[in-house]
């Protein structure tokens, strides 16, 4: 789990298995999504036996689940962030996991969303995220993210992918790329760019390169135009400012088939003045893009509220107004602890 099609093919050139036995396994992992090496049935029986001495499928199955009042579902999974695992070399019984980390399953009508973690915490900081404040316990390895889409009861029936889970997608750029390689290959799940979403607080060099080299859609934690009054909340406007994200996006098309989106969680008497409307109108012109509006939910020891629906509606009018399309977004699985920023892993702190 978690490797591509040329990786696969070293594995198996490695073993003296024929180069084309790596799309074989590729399809069993990918397609028929099996949990062991036995279940590879096209796969002579020494063979089979050969990759069993030393590897593992790699599937991490879910350790607990919360199901909301609205279907919302929230899936807990272990995670051992600092190996590589899955068609991976068999890992000891001994060792240790890093902790736990938490998937969200959105269903929507017709729709079946997972919202996938990449790292077990997160070392962004946000004052108002949960995952934030648990600190920064490891990178996901491909096949720990992988797992996720493996393993959840919907497996089958998802439809579209958004990595807005716990950590920064950005900061571990290479293992979330190795994943997006697999959902959209056809030698892998094969859905269209078009089904998968990748959330950044604006990390700027992985940002380019994700532009460059990636067709999925992008949404921008925003949360605030003025730079001192972000940075009093994320502490990254330090390192890379959110004009400075602004301008690297504003060099790439959106006018075609990738969207590009700014998420913006409401504080009351914070970020939800006029004047904030209007420095967002200024500061997104001329981009094809839409702007979410999330309502803030509470949480322990911080000085904010969010905005009243009024306000919300207010600030959501004034920016259509400007031409900006803006929507104001529905809240999901909040009575588990499943909207955003309120992933916190209360399985690490446990322990």
């Amino acid at each position: 789990m978690g490797k591509n099609l040329e990786e696969l093919r070293q594995l198996v050139v490695e073993e003296g298995l024929p180069g084309f036995t790596a799309r074989q396994i590729a399809q069993w992992l990918y397609v028929k999504k099996v949990r062991t090496i036995d279940e590879m049935t096209n796969l002579s029986k020494a063979a089979r036996a050969r990759l069993s001495e030393k590897y593992e499928v790699g599937v991490t199955p879910y350790a607990g689940l919360q199901i909301s009042s609205d279907g919302t579902k929230k899936y807990l999974f272990p995670v051992r962030c600092t190996h590589k695992r899955g068609l991976n070399l068999k890992t000891s019984s001994e060792e240790l996991e890093d902790g736990a980390i938490e998937a969200v399953m959105i269903p929507d009508d017709d729709r079946a969303t997972l919202c996938v973690s990449s790292q077990s915490g997160c070392r962004m900081g946000c004052r108002f995220c949960m995952t934030g404040r648990q600190g920064f316990h490891g990178h996901m390895s491909a096949a720990d993210i992988m797992s996720q889409f493996i393993a959840v009861d919907e497996s089958d029936r998802l439809t579209n992918a958004v990595f807005m889970g716990m950590g920064e997608p950005l900061d571990n750029y290479d293992n979330v790329m190795r994943v997006i390689e697999i959902l959209t290959a056809d030698w892998g799940f094969g859905w269209s760019p078009k089904r998968i979403t990748l959330s950044t607080i604006g990390v700027i060099p992985n940002l380019k390169r994700y532009l460059d080299e990636c067709r999925c859609h992008l949404a921008v934690s925003l949360h605030n135009p003025f730079g001192p009054e972000r940075l009093s909340m994320m502490p990254v406007q330090g390192a890379w400012p959110i004009q400075e994200v602004i301008d690297l996006i504003k060099q790439y098309d959106f006018t075609g088939q990738r969207r590009v989106s700014f998420e913006y969680t409401m504080f009351a008497g914070f970020n939800d003045t006029k004047a904030h409307a209007d420095a967002l109108i200024r500061m997104l012109r001329g981009l094809e893009c839409r702007m979410n509006l999330i309502r803030f939910h509470k949480i322990p020891d911080f000085p904010y509220d969010t905005s009243a629906d009024a306000i919300m509606e207010g600030f959501r009018t004034r920016l259509n107004n400007s031409g900006l399309t803006t929507t104001i977004r529905a809240s999901r699985g909040e009575d588990i602890l499943a909207a955003c920023g309120m992933l916190a892993g209360q399985h690490n702190d446990a322990k």
